[in-house]
C-alpha cells in the first residue's frame, strides 16, 4: 500500500496523509508502544515508510546469512543492538560464519552492543580484528568453541572494545594468559568472563586480570586445570564486593584456601561450583555455609570426597534460600545429614537436588526431604542402591506434584548446576 492512501480526518473536515501530519519521532513513539511482535510486523506492512521505520527501530536479530545478505540487513536494520549468529554444535551448516561476514558486520552494524558467535568454527583472528576495529560500542561477545581464535584476535577486541562487559570463550584452547592481560589493561568494566576449558590459562593470567578488572560478577573457569588457589584468590580479592557466581568444576588444584577466602570476604556469593575439587574439607564448607547463608542459592560439590554429614547438615540449617544442590559421589554422606531438616521451620527452598552415587543414603533420608522440601522439582537418585521407585512407593512418601525423580538417567538434567 502506498503512503498517499493513508489519511487522517482532522477537525476542519478535510483529509490529509498521516505521514504528513506526524513527524518521524511521533511515528517512532507510536511503534514503541506496540508490545506484541505481531503488531510490530503488521505496522511494517502498512506502507514503505512505515516498513522503513519498523526496520530502523529493530534492536535484535538472529541470522544465518552470507556477506551479501548481511550487507542488505545492515542497510535495513541501521539501529540493531543485538546480533545472534550462533551455530548449533550438532546441526552446524557449511561454511557457517566467516571472517568476511564479520567484516560486513563490523562496518555495517556500528551500533551493535551484543554479538553471539557461539560455535562459529570458521572465524579466525582476522575476523576478531575487524570486530575490534569497527565495533567500539560492543559490550557482550561470545566466541565459545571458535577454536581458531587466539590471543591475537581477542587482544584486538579488547583494545578496540573498551566497554566490553561480557566475554565468553569456552573451549578456545589456544587462548593463554596474554588475552587476560589485554582485558585487564583495556576492559575495566568487565563483569562476566567465561573461560571453561581454556586449559592454557594459569594463575599468572588470573593475577593479571585482577589488576585491572575489579567488577567481575561471573567467573567460569571450569576445567581450567592449571589454575590454583593462588590465581583464584587474587581475583576474589579484587572482586570481593561484586562476585556472585564462581565456577571451578574439575579444577583439582583448588582447595580450602579459595573456599575460606569466599567465606571471609565474598558474602554476596550466589552460585558456587566446586565439583571435582577433592581437597576441599568439611571445615571449609561449614565456614562457607555460615558466612554466605543468606545469599547462596546454587551449590555443586559432587566428587568432593571429604564432604560428610556435618558439613551437609550445616548447609541445610544455615542456607535456607538454597535452591539447587549437587552432592553426587560424596560417598560418606548418610541419612544423618538430613535429620536436622525435620526439626527446622519453615521448610527448605530447595528445587533441585542430586544425590546420585551416594551409597549410604536410604529411603528414610529421602523421606525427610520429601516432607520438608515442598518446592522440589527435580531429584536425582541414580546409582543409590538403597533407593528405588518401589521402595519409595512402599514407604508412602509423597513428593510435590511437579517433582521429577530421576532413577535411571531417563530424565534430562536441569541447567541450574552446569
Amino acid at each position: 500500500m502506498d503512503s498517499t492512501s493513508i489519511y487522517a480526518d482532522v477537525v476542519s473536515g478535510s483529509s490529509i496523509c498521516i505521514n504528513d501530519a506526524l513527524t518521524e519521532d511521533e511515528m517512532r513513539s507510536i511503534l514503541a508502544r506496540l508490545e506484541n511482535e505481531k503488531d510490530k510486523e503488521i505496522f511494517g506492512l502498512v506502507c514503505k515508510k512505515w516498513l522503513w521505520l519498523q526496520s530502523t527501530e529493530r534492536k535484535k536479530l538472529s541470522a544465518r546469512a552470507g556477506p551479501h545478505m548481511l550487507q542488505r540487513m545492515a542497510d535495513r536494520f541501521t539501529r540493531l543492538v543485538e546480533l545472534d549468529l550462533a551455530q548449533s554444535a550438532s546441526r552446524s551448516f557449511y561454511p557457517g560464519v566467516t571472517d568476511s561476514d564479520l567484516a560486513v558486520i563490523a562496518n555495517g552494524f556500528t551500533c551493535l552492543r551484543l554479538l553471539n558467535l557461539h560455535n562459529c568454527k570458521g572465524i579466525t583472528d582476522v575476523g576478531m580484528k575487524a570486530i575490534g576495529d569497527g565495533l567500539s560500542l560492543l559490550q557482550s561477545l561470545d566466541v565459545s568453541y571458535c577454536r581458531k581464535v587466539t590471543d591475537k584476535g581477542l587482544s584486538a577486541v579488547a583494545k578496540g572494545c573498551h566497554d566490553l562487559r561480557v566475554l565468553h570463550m569456552a573451549g578456545c584452547r589456544s587462548v593463554t594468559d596474554s588475552a587476560l592481560e589485554a582485558l585487564s589493561v583495556n576492559c575495566h568494566n568487565l563483569t562476566e568472563l567465561g573461560l571453561q576449558g581454556c586449559t592454557k590459562i594459569t594463575d599468572n593470567g588470573l593475577i593479571n586480570l585482577s589488576s585491572g578488572c575489579r567488577q567481575v560478577k561471573f567467573l567460569d573457569i571450569n576445567k581450567c586445570s592449571n589454575v590454583s588457589d593462588v590465581g583464584v584468590s587474587s581475583v576474589l580479592r579484587a572482586c570481593s564486593f561484586s562476585i556472585r557466581t564462581l565456577k571451578l568444576l574439575d579444577c583439582y588444584r583448588i582447595g580450602d584456601e579459595t573456599i575460606l577466602f569466599l567465606a571471609k570476604f565474598c558474602h554476596k556469593l550466589e552460585t558456587l561450583i566446586i565439583g571435582g575439587c577433592k581437597d576441599v574439607s568439611n571445615d571449609a564448607i561449614r565456614s562457607l555455609a555460615t558466612a554466605c547463608s543468606s545469599n547462596l542459592k546454587n551449590l555443586r560439590m559432587d566428587w568432593c570426597r571429604n564432604i560428610s554429614d556435618s558439613s551437609l547438615s550445616c548447609i541445610f540449617s544455615q542456607c535456607r534460600n538454597l535452591e539447587a544442590l549437587d552432592i553426587g559421589c560424596c560417598e560418606e554422606v548418610t541419612d544423618a545429614a538430613f535429620q536436622l531438616i525435620s526439626n527446622e521451620e519453615p521448610g527448605l527452598s530447595l528445587k533441585f537436588l542430586k544425590v546420585s552415587n551416594c551409597p549410604k543414603i536410604t529411603v528414610a533420608g529421602i523421606g525427610i526431604l520429601a516432607s520438608k522440601c515442598s518446592y522440589l522439582e527435580y531429584l536425582d537418585v541414580r546409582s543409590c542402591p538403597h533407593i528405588t521407585k518401589a521402595g519409595l512407593d512402599e514407604a508412602g512418601f509423597h513428593f510435590p506434584e511437579c517433582c521429577k525423580v530421576n532413577f535411571n538417567g531417563s530424565i534430562s538434567e536441569p541447567v541450574m548446576l552446569l
